[in-house]
């Protein structure tokens, strides 16, 4: 630790001031063992990077493809990188990058940052644990990153890792990020991802008391309005006590994320992948009974719904990809937003029957197909008991200056339909109700309700009648009986 001390000392001298004083605080508290570094401030990119650079047991490597070296720019930038940077490598060509890494994968995806760790985090210790292994926690940083092409046609994605160990000689931990860019050139990407990096290498060195002292240490300056993060994946010894679907859960609340993905089957993967290229149908509703009786029911309406689908566009093609969708904000706007252990205790009854689950940040309908939208140009329908579609209908929109027509236009775009699913009659009068909704009437048949039998008055009524002449609003007949809970 000697080297970090002198190291430390030569800057302070030259740093007088703040800097000067939280640089002291932090090399004593090393020197004492401590390898936690104090989080009672908030440290911008620059200092973050420049503690990393002071302290001498910190050591690795960077490897950044598709968007520049932005990450280990910053440690060059600040000065004293030689004390932290091993190498450096970005292998643009595809044929260098198959040489490196192996080929067989798409350049951007999990198995080529998954082959990238396994590399360079290798490479790392063969060249240097013998000499450096008992003094130094090693990492490697890997991203393989879309961004913004010339030509501004691409979805400007990626994959970011990190390897680190917290003790030297320590077992190693891993972080897998997916990330959604949000700026709008090349450049502004760039710098987002350099800053996300920065803050990734030094949250989980420092900051990996709590799962909350993790993401905001993440997302410093960069998520939500630049980077949206709707994926994460820990392993480790590090991570065996935090549960991965609160950590997912916890994106989406905290609006790191505009959904994340609960699969009933299979690994975990971003929404991204779960819906990309494909025909979908989402069936949104509380979910509130996690019993069994009422999971039955919810796996009929999303069945019937994906059913309609197959049938609309012919069984040559592939099978429509269902999922169930809850919000993690209130259901109305008189009640309080849901907490995570319910949440998971909702989506765990929804996985247990056998149904894939995506959690979105916003309730409203037009968010989620604004969603899908982005990685799907295939038919999206949503299936949805009729009381649904009356709290869409019947929603204040205050956010939108077009109000109801502005949702509905946003809800129904790039080929979207509403499978309306008929409902019981005393349910249906049971949730109008708890709506506050009137002007609605309607017949039956057999105690159920369907959307052809349902009417409203005008002029709010020819609006209904115009979706429904226009196909917009596809009437399901389902001749069994329902509980309307979905």
């Amino acid at each position: 630790m000697r080297l970090f001390f002198l190291k430390t000392k030569s800057r302070v001298e030259s740093s007088p001031g703040a800097e000067s004083r939280w640089l002291v605080t932090d090399a004593t508290r090393l020197l004492e063992g401590h390898l936690t570094m104090p989080s009672t401030e908030k440290r911008d990119t620059h200092h973050k990077a420049l503690t990393l650079n002071l302290d001498a047991s910190a050591f690795g490597s960077f490897a950044e493809i598709g968007a520049g070296q932005e990450v280990s720019h910053w440690f060059f930038v600040v000065g004293g990188a030689s004390a932290t940077v091993a190498k450096t490598i970005s292998a643009y060509d595809k044929e260098v990058s198959d040489d490196l890494y192996g080929s067989g994968s798409r350049y951007v995806s999990r198995q080529r940052l998954e082959a990238m760790l396994d590399k360079e985090w290798a490479q790392l210790l063969t060249q240097l644990n013998k000499t450096r292994g008992m003094e130094t926690r090693f990492f490697s940083f890997v991203d393989t990153v879309s961004a913004r092409n010339f030509a501004g046609t691409n979805d400007p994605h990626g994959w970011v890792g990190l390897r680190f160990q917290l003790q030297p000689g320590g077992p190693p931990n891993d972080v897998l990020l997916h990330i959604n860019m949000r700026d709008p050139s090349n450049v502004l990407q760039q710098e987002a991802i350099g800053i996300l990096g920065v803050n990734l290498i030094y949250t989980a060195l420092y900051e990996l008391q709590t799962r909350e002292s993790f993401l905001a240490g993440l997302a410093q300056d960069v998520v939500k309005e630049r980077i949206e993060i709707d994926y994460v994946d820990l392993r480790g010894p590090v991570f065996e006590r935090w549960d991965r679907r609160t950590l997912l859960a916890h994106l989406v609340k905290a609006g790191f994320a505009e959904a994340v993905f609960f699969p009933s089957k299979g690994p975990s993967l971003p929404p991204t992948e779960a819906v990309y290229k494909k025909a979908v149908v989402l069936a949104p509703g509380n979910f509130g009974h996690v019993d069994s009786a009422h999971s039955k029911v919810h796996m009929r309406l999303l069945a019937s719904g994906i059913q309609e689908l197959r049938k609309e566009l012919g069984e040559t093609n592939a099978a429509p990809a269902g999922f169930f969708c809850l919000s993690a904000a209130p259901f109305t706007s008189d009640e309080p937003a849901p907490e995570i252990p319910d949440l998971l205790a909702r989506i765990d009854a929804l996985l247990t029957a056998g149904g894939d689950v995506l959690l979105f940040r916003q309730r409203e309908l037009y968010y989620m197909t604004a969603l899908v939208n982005r990685y799907t140009q295939a038919p999206v329908r949503f299936v949805a008991g009729l009381s649904l579609f009356i709290r869409a209908f019947e929603g204040i929109y205050g956010n939108l200056e077009g109000t109801l027509l502005e949702a509905l236009a946003r809800l129904f775009a790039q080929n979207v339909r509403i499978y309306a699913y008929p409902m019981t009659s005393t349910e249906l009068r049971e949730r109008l109700k708890s709506l506050s909704a009137s002007g609605w009437e309607w017949s039956e048949t057999n105690g159920l309700v369907s959307a052809t039998q349902l009417r409203r008055a005008p002029p709010l009524g020819h609006l209904f009648a115009y979706l429904l002449a226009s196909n917009f609003l596809v009437p399901m007949q389902v001749p069994t009986t329902l509980g309307a809970d979905a």
